[in-house]
């Protein structure tokens, strides 16, 4: 049997909704806005609830004309007023049809407002998720498929809870009300009998609900981490296969779709439960009302047709304390899933510390750091007092053992992260004084991990500059040396890349990235590892690219093949967060160092 061990790949689910009264308020403020709407939907609902209370009273009147008019006939005083049974029929008709209009009404007007609101939560998350800090995706948690798990299901389930429960809410208080007022109208004593009722009711439903209210939270935290692993697992496919490990994926899936199934079935069992309970208290008060009901008819109290109005009015009183119950149910998910997406729209974006009038010139390339320290865990610092001068235009080229911070520094030259001590600079500004997307607009990025995005290679290669002619993406292609595979690739610079381009080489996914760049035309270039994943005829096609591409430019390369920078004007040795050498290519030979000692390690690796 496959090992199981892959360890929790995320957070434990939550018992029950942390703050169920602060996300009541919020969805409140949400629903702020179509308030104009949803009085309408209400009052619409109101208006339908109420004509249809009146209906059994009618039906009973109708029911004792007729039974006093035979009463009449057999005792040959008179006869069946069918003029009177006539018109009331005819009045009822038109009520349950008002009624059935202003239902639709309403029913209208509320998925109107749920889709409205629908529509605000997802574009909120998106945009979101454009300005969230990159460190919230580190932590433990906050996978790529919960996150969408939020945009998809829980912003779902908030849409159609909202736009079932609210109205049924509204009428169902309504109807219990309308319907109370009736009944009392009809029979004292009958209403205490159905009220006597009402104790049982609320036991059953204050218990269930108390059981059942932490694992409706737990339901859609299990389902966002279920999502995760299955983005995760469908993104891996091809090393799951490769390592073998189909089983062992397989069986992590099952353990979190065990728990997803535990805490579903508790949730929708425990919220089940209700309406088979509400049903037998709703028998009980029928039984009730026919037994007390038949002897006030016997002693004469009563008429025959106030007993058919009041048992359809006991129909009517207990549904909606059944639909109450469900309801509550409903509301349960509805605020599970509600806090969850509150959640992640409360995440910290990325801090604005832009200086008002500050921004960068156009083809400012010079950069500087001063005494940088930085560290991605609270007093865990990885970078210790980084400082550098580059001088526009240079060709910067960063290498070092793995961990030695290369990466990072490239993280905090585009204000992925903050520093925590000292100063980066571009230009004469510090670069918190400057928004991100101005500061962010003066680079260009080659990453070892290439990332396409499903479309055409036209437009992904065009995705550096919106605005680019056919003939710039074909130029910045051939600049790149992926013109040529491109032609022959069906449909040339039409063909449709996947979704995961899995169409396409890894070679020519990073040659298209080179190609993207290119076409950007941005002063400052961060190549990292641009040219690993590339055969070695390539990456010498690719390196002559790169050095008409750096040509003017300011330029970081951060390369493990040293091979590759030999021609920059300075080479920076890192090694724990600290720069050990910097020189020449030959001036770091010569020195016999760290440098020396990495490159000859390929090279004697390569002989």
């Amino acid at each position: 049997m496959p090992p199981t061990g892959r360890g929790p790949r995320f957070a434990q689910v939550a018992d029950k909704p942390k703050n169920i009264k602060g996300t009541f308020f919020k969805l409140l403020s949400y629903l702020g806005e179509y308030r104009l709407a949803m009085v309408m939907a209400a009052i619409m609902s109101v208006t339908s609830v109420m004509l249809s209370v009146i209906g059994p009273k009618m039906a009973g009147e109708a029911t004792t004309v007729l039974f006093e008019g035979a009463t009449a006939v057999i005792d040959g005083a008179g006869g069946i007023d069918f003029a009177r049974i006539h018109q009331i029929l005819i009045s009822l008709m038109a009520i349950y049809l008002v009624s059935a209009g202003a239902g639709l009404i309403q029913s209208w007007m509320m998925t109107t407002i749920t889709q409205k609101l629908s529509y605000r939560m997802r574009k909120e998350v998106a945009e979101k998720i454009n300005v969230i800090e990159i460190a919230y995706f580190s932590d433990e948690g906050n996978s790529i498929g919960d996150v969408l798990s939020r945009i998809t299901n829980d912003v779902d389930t908030v849409a159609q809870s909202l736009n079932q429960s609210v109205v049924q809410l509204i009428s169902s208080v309504v109807q219990v009300v309308g319907v109370l007022v009736m009944m009392l109208s009809i029979s004292v004593p009958l209403t205490l009998v159905v009220l006597a009722m009402l104790p049982l009711s609320l036991v059953i439903v204050t218990r269930i609900v108390g059981f059942s209210q932490r694992y409706f939270a737990a339901q859609a935290a299990t389902l966002g981490a279920v999502n995760g692993i299955i983005e995760e697992d469908f993104a891996g496919q091809e090393v799951i296969q490769t390592f073998n490990r189909a089983g062992w994926a397989v069986e992590d899936f099952k353990d979190k779709n065990g728990e997803l199934y535990d805490t579903a079935l508790k949730s929708q069992f425990l919220s089940g439960l209700m309406m088979p309970l509400m049903g037998f208290v709703g028998n009980l008060g029928y039984a009730a009302v026919v037994a007390v009901g038949g002897a006030l008819v016997v002693a004469g109290s009563l008429a025959l047709g106030d007993i058919q109005a009041f048992v359809a009015y006991v129909r009517n009183f207990i549904q909606p304390v059944q639909a109450l119950a469900s309801t509550s149910a409903s509301l349960q998910q509805m605020f599970a899933s509600a806090e969850r997406v509150f959640e992640f729209l409360a995440a910290n974006p990325e801090a604005d510390t832009s200086v008002e009038g500050a921004c960068l010139a156009d083809g400012e390339g010079a950069v500087r750091f001063d005494h940088v320290r930085f560290g991605y865990m609270p007093g865990k610092t990885i970078i210790n007092d980084f400082t550098l001068s580059v001088s526009p235009g240079q060709r910067i080229a960063i290498v070092g053992p793995t961990g030695a911070g290369k990466t990072t520094m490239v993280k905090l030259l585009m204000r992925f992260y903050d520093v925590e001590g000292g100063a980066i600079y571009v230009g004469e500004h510090d670069i918190r004084d400057l928004a991100r997307a101005d500061l962010r607009n003066n680079f260009s990025m080659v990453l070892q991990d290439t990332w396409l995005f499903q479309g055409s290679i036209a437009e992904n290669i065009r995705f550096g500059k919106l605005d680019a002619t056919d003939e710039e993406v074909r130029i910045a292609a051939q600049m790149a040396y992926c013109d040529q595979f491109i032609r022959m690739l069906p449909g040339g610079y039409g063909f449709e890349i996947s979704e995961t381009a899995s169409n396409l080489s890894q070679g020519q996914r990073q040659l298209l990235t080179i190609a993207r760049a290119i076409i950007a035309d941005k002063p400052i270039l961060i190549l990292d590892e641009a040219t690993s994943n590339v055969d070695t005829r390539t990456e010498e096609l690719i390196q002559r690219a790169m050095d008409r591409l750096m040509y003017g430019r300011t330029s970081f390369v951060i390369a493990h093949r040293l091979s590759t920078i030999k021609g920059a004007d300075v080479i920076l040795v890192m090694e724990d967060g600290d720069i050990v050498e910097s020189g020449s290519h030959e001036e770091l030979l010569r020195r016999g160092g760290l440098y020396a000692e990495l490159y000859n390690s390929q090279f004697d690796k390569s002989a």
